[in-house]
């Protein structure tokens, strides 16, 4: 039994790994060559994305032939580093990890993932999304709510990075109080998202 605790309580760790821990972890994983500086790492609930700025000159980064080439050899060339890199962090973190470059102007995603997020909206919110989907802006609710996130997220960077630091801050606090870790249950009578008040 306390060996099954003890897998369970590695588990509720890995998952609940802070930001800072998966950055350190890859700032040391990832080798030096690969990137000119430390590459951006960006962690959600389910993803880990890594992205890093591959080396040129100023007049090689302007030459966009140049960059797609570049792009394409680091992939191909560090294939199966990242694969080895990327087991050991969805087994450490419990995420899943995905690949980017930079090189001058250009940039491109190897992998992502593309998770299915349940919402529950009213009718003026569903109004919303039927009216871009009539006007033929998007295909289906779910595209024009995905539509709806990434123009927010275009127009709301700067609040939404001053958002993302304050999380950061509460989760250090956070982990700095007393009996962290100790239940992974959540408070009790913590109201039900789905359930709102008339």
């Amino acid at each position: 039994m306390r060996g099954l605790d003890g897998i369970l309580l590695q588990c509720n760790h890995n998952y609940m790994s802070t930001d800072e821990e998966v950055r350190g972890w890859f700032a040391g994983r990832l080798p030096d060559e690969w990137f000119t500086g430390p590459a951006e790492v960006i962690i959600d609930r389910e993803e880990i994305t890594i992205t890093g700025t591959l080396a040129a000159s100023d007049q090689e980064a302007e030459d966009a032939g140049f960059a797609e080439g570049r792009i394409k050899r680091f992939r191909e060339d560090t294939r199966e580093r990242r694969i080895e890199i990327a087991r050991e962090a969805e087994h450490r973190f419990r995420r899943k990890v995905a690949w980017g470059v930079r090189c001058g102007a250009a940039s491109e995603m190897f992998t992502t993932l593309s998770v299915p997020v349940m919402t529950r909206l009213r009718q003026p919110e569903r109004r919303v999304l039927d009216t871009l989907v009539d006007a033929g802006v998007a295909r289906s609710r779910s595209d024009a709510l995905a539509w709806c996130v990434r123009l927010t997220g275009e127009h709301a960077d700067a609040w939404l990075s001053e958002l993302r630091a304050a999380l950061r801050h509460v989760e250090e606090v956070r982990a700095q109080g007393p009996g962290v870790g100790a239940s992974g249950a959540s408070e009790p009578g913590a109201a039900d998202p789905g359930v709102t008040n008339s």
